[in-house]
């Protein structure tokens, strides 16, 4: 069955639409990764500083 110029560019519209949303919700889940890696780094970093203050004495 042929699909009307109307339809078919629909369909297009339609399927661009969910493929840039699920390259966006992709490219959210990075950001996240990283912004919780940074943070998990930076409670290290307080995490050893506390210990050598404690054993420093």
């Amino acid at each position: 069955m042929k699909r009307s110029r109307t339809e078919v560019g629909r369909w297009r519209m339609l399927r661009q639409a969910s493929r840039r949303k699920a390259r966006w919700l992709e490219a959210q889940s990075r950001r996240n990764i990283r912004i919780h890696a940074i943070r998990k780094c930076l409670v290290k970093r307080q995490r050893n500083a506390l210990l050598v203050a404690i054993y420093d004495f």
